[in-house]
């Protein structure tokens, strides 16, 4: 597996996003039924006036910025202080793994995502928040890459994993079925990353079913699930499995 992403034309200019990807300096630029995300622009990333590139999924999926700083402080906390190396199995456009950079707390911050265009953001953004340095970055399927290219650092690691959840549909649902999450269940996430590392963080949504998640494994220790909010209001949620240890 190759930890390089090619993505674009190499014709392109150097800060010309590659095609997928794209920076919205006008609100009349965006596609309509996106446009709404615009006016969060800078919760979202605080720096995207610097040129922060987006896919159009981006803008619904990407944790905002206060919520991924909040997030890496409490798994920076929490976690293990044996456990030196941080994976973001669904890096999507770099929200979190820009945020474990920063805090200084992880020898190594590894981050993969499926995706070309949304790591080719990443990766960009990253670089706008000077942490590029301290990231290594794999394209392709997580389950392959943890098993096939990180399995030597199962045993330092905590798995941090924010999946897709099917699209914003899922706000209508006033208990949201884990069991329906597209296209990766609760189930195909929480016993195959619990078989690579004993500490993982599923970001999920903020209406997701305790009971589903409750009758999870949780290698030994007591699952903690915290809400994290924005203005008042619950943004997501965050299961912890492992031996995190919040004072």
């Amino acid at each position: 597996m190759n930890e390089v992403c090619q993505c674009g034309d190499e014709d392109a200019q150097p800060n010309a996003p590659p095609e997928g990807c794209q920076h919205y300096a006008d609100l009349s630029d965006m596609p309509w039924d996106i446009q709404k995300y615009y006016h969060q622009r800078y919760s979202i990333f605080s720096q995207y006036d610097e040129g922060i590139w987006m896919t159009e999924d981006a803008w619904f999926g990407v944790t905002p910025e206060p919520v991924a700083r909040k997030v890496a402080d409490h798994v920076a906390e929490a976690a293990p202080e044996s456990k030196g190396i941080l994976i973001d199995c669904f890096a999507g456009v770099g929200g979190n793994v820009i945020a474990f950079a920063r805090s200084g707390r992880w020898k190594r911050v590894y981050a993969i995502e499926k995706d070309p265009k949304a790591l080719a953001c990443a990766k960009h953004n990253a670089e706008i928040y000077g942490v590029q340095g301290r990231i290594s970055w794999y394209e392709g399927d997580c389950f392959s890459i943890l098993w096939n290219e990180l399995a030597d650092l199962a045993e330092h690691s905590v798995i941090f994993a924010s999946p897709p959840w099917g699209g914003p549909g899922y706000r209508s649902d006033a208990v949201f079925d884990l069991a329906k999450m597209q296209p990766y269940t609760l189930l195909d996430l929480v016993m195959p990353f619990q078989e690579f590392a004993n500490d993982v963080v599923l970001y999920l949504p903020r209406t997701s079913d305790m009971r589903q998640l409750a009758a999870q494994p949780s290698g030994g220790s007591k699952m903690v699930v915290m809400h994290y909010c924005i203005e008042g209001a619950s943004k997501a949620i965050c299961a912890y499995f492992g031996a995190f240890t919040f004072r």
